[in-house]
């Protein structure tokens, strides 16, 4: 049988090629992007969070305060705030890792294999919040959908009441209010991420035009390795002669290429999706939480244990 006509010229899919090539660097280049600002974002997230820890410890003071206010007092109400700033990144967190319909990257097999499974798909939010919130915040949180929100509202009500009371100074309380502003603003920049999926007409498009190429390229590249054998018969008579079989380690290497490049871009996309290559937010928010504690005074098993890391998975 005479398959001649199943080849195809080797210079339109070589445009076809160098096509696919440049938007799947448009794709790599726009996850890592969301990647690399999600981790700015909890890297801001940390510096804020230890410059709110040693500002409510030493700006709350009972120097401006009445006469009845005692240190213990002073250390309730330094607990009070660090507490609830572990139950705010705690909300957030939790928020980060709820499952959106444009997230698949985590039922994929290999994380399967590697056992990607953060923290907190296997806890509620609101076990984690009585551990750190009186119940009257509780109450207040028990209708609020946005709970990370209206933790911070939380925080910003606690210290205008400490302001009235004296315990706080005019412009400490306006150092602290800036600090909660900043949290806002981390806040909703982490949640523009996680609630804006990656375009997926590019994402689907992208995918389609690699498959096209890898499934044509052997059209074109087997006829080329076989008229490249038989200019070297003369020369070569049996290398020339089965030379067009290297055409198929060739086709593995390029597939292969063009296939991980493409699947590297889509597991990029939603960073905070809780794989093995995301961003650990839960083991950041987790060292934070252990950082404010120990500076509080706690020791021993009192202080949470950091999540467990290993080669394939972090959190």
């Amino acid at each position: 049988m005479d398959l001649s006509w199943l080849k195809i010229p080797w210079t339109p899919l070589a445009l076809i090629g160098t096509a696919v090539a440049f938007v799947i660097g448009f794709q790599n280049n726009a996850a890592y992007g969301r990647i690399w600002e999600a981790r700015k974002i909890w890297g801001g997230i940390v510096n804020t969070s230890r410059t709110f820890g040693v500002f409510t410890q030493d700006m709350l003071t009972k120097d401006e305060a009445g006469p009845d206010t005692t240190d213990a007092q002073i250390k309730k109400e330094i607990k009070s705030l660090t507490y609830r700033h572990i139950a705010w990144m705690t909300s957030l967190r939790f928020a980060m890792r709820a499952p959106k319909p444009w997230e698949y990257t985590a039922n994929e097999k290999t994380n399967r294999e590697w056992g990607s499974h953060p923290p907190e798909h296997g806890a509620k939010l609101e076990d984690e919040l009585e551990k750190l919130l009186n119940k009257e915040d509780l109450s207040y949180l028990e209708n609020k959908e946005n709970k990370q929100t209206a933790i911070l509202y939380l925080q910003s009500h606690h210290l205008r009441k400490l302001k009235e009371k004296g315990i706080v100074w005019e412009f400490s309380f306006l150092e602290l209010e800036a600090l909660v502003q900043e949290l806002f603003s981390l806040q909703g920049k982490s949640e523009r991420i996680k609630n804006f999926p990656y375009p997926r007409h590019f994402a689907t498009l992208n995918h389609f035009f690699m498959w096209i190429f890898v499934l044509l390229l052997p059209l074109a590249l087997v006829p080329q390795f076989a008229d490249l054998g038989l200019e070297m018969q003369e020369s070569h008579p049996l290398f020339g002669k089965f030379f067009v079989w290297f055409s198929i380690p060739f086709y593995i290497v390029v597939a292969w290429i063009f296939h991980t490049m493409e699947r590297i871009g889509r597991t990029g996309e939603n960073p905070f999706e809780g794989t093995a290559n995301d961003v650990p937010i839960s083991t950041i928010a987790k060292g934070i939480e252990i950082d404010l504690r120990q500076n509080l005074g706690e020791t021993g098993d009192d202080i949470p244990k950091p999540y467990k890391v290993s080669f394939h998975t972090q959190y």
